[in-house]
């Protein structure tokens, strides 16, 4: 075993957060020391949170886990590769659940890998239980006042009800 620091980052937009996301992160912080959890601004997305909305939301379940690496939520406007180097990253968190993230994140591992070969890329497959959840699928259903209960922590529910004004 090395005696270097380990640092991980696990980009996403977790608008919201759900469950899935909750796992990769679990699991990602026993293979670091220190797991970045870096919150995309993404305009392009269109996100239904606030940026300090979805950091809350990390923050809060982030909280909930006990074992593993310091885990630090940073939220970022830069090109990936760029805040990779700025929190000091030796490798970069990729959750998958089906075929077509693969092929999407192949493109990317390729593209990041020119940018920065030394900066690796690592796939966590998401868990069984897991692997349907996609948050834009979750704030369909929220908006259609059906139950994501199941996909997302009860406070993410909480929060979605609120701005669908569902109680």
């Amino acid at each position: 075993m090395s005696d270097r620091f380990r640092v991980g980052l696990y980009p996403g937009t977790f608008d919201p957060v759900t469950n899935g996301h909750v796992d990769i992160i679990a699991r990602a912080s026993t293979l670091v020391d220190r797991l970045v959890i870096g919150v995309a601004v993404n305009q392009d997305k269109g996100p239904m949170f606030s940026l300090p909305e979805r950091v809350a939301m990390v923050e809060e379940q982030i909280a909930k886990i006990r074992d593993g690496a310091e885990i630090v939520v940073q939220p970022f406007d830069t090109l990936l590769m760029k805040f990779a180097e700025s929190v000091g990253a030796h490798i970069i968190v990729r959750g998958l659940r089906a075929v077509a993230d693969f092929e999407y994140e192949f493109a990317m591992v390729g593209m990041n890998q020119k940018l920065n070969p030394a900066i690796e890329t690592v796939f966590l497959m998401a868990d069984a239980t897991h692997q349907a959840i996609a948050s834009r699928l979750v704030k369909e259903i929220a908006r259609l006042q059906g139950s994501v209960a199941e996909f997302v922590p009860p406070e993410v529910e909480r929060r979605l009800r609120a701005k669908f004004g569902v109680s």
